[in-house]
C-alpha cells in the first residue's frame, strides 16, 4: 500500500516545513542615523538595506533576513527602552524592524 506510505512522507514534509518557518524572530533596534545612508535603506525597505540586514541576523545565529522596515512608533511598547539623554541625531526614537529566520 504505497498511497498511506507517501501521505505520510507528505505529511511529515509539510510540518518539517511549518517548524523551519516557525524558528524567526523580530528585532527591533533603533534607527541610527550614521551617515552612510544605511538607516534610511533599512528604514525604507529599500534593496540597499538587504546587506545591513542580513549581517545583522547573522550576527545573531540566524541564516537570513526575511523582511526589515520602520516600525510605526506606536508598535513599540514599553519593552523598548526610551532613549535616556540628549540625542544629537536626526530621527531619536524611531526604530527598524528585522525579521531573521534560521
Amino acid at each position: 500500500m504505497p498511497f498511506p506510505s507517501a501521505l505520510s512522507a507528505c505529511a511529515f514534509l509539510l510540518v518539517s516545513a511549518a517548524a523551519a518557518f516557525a524558528d524567526s524572530h523580530v528585532f527591533i533596534i533603533e534607527n541610527q542615523a550614521d551617515g552612510y545612508g544605511v538607516d534610511l535603506c533599512l528604514a525604507n525597505g529599500e534593496k540597499c538595506g538587504a546587506y545591513a540586514a542580513r549581517s545583522y541576523c547573522r550576527s545573531r545565529d540566524f541564516a537570513h533576513a526575511s523582511s526589515y522596515r520602520r516600525v510605526d512608533p506606536r508598535e513599540v511598547t514599553e519593552a523598548v527602552p526610551k532613549s535616556v539623554g540628549a540625542c544629537t541625531h536626526a530621527g531619536c526614537g524611531e526604530y527598524v524592524a528585522i525579521t531573521c529566520q534560521r
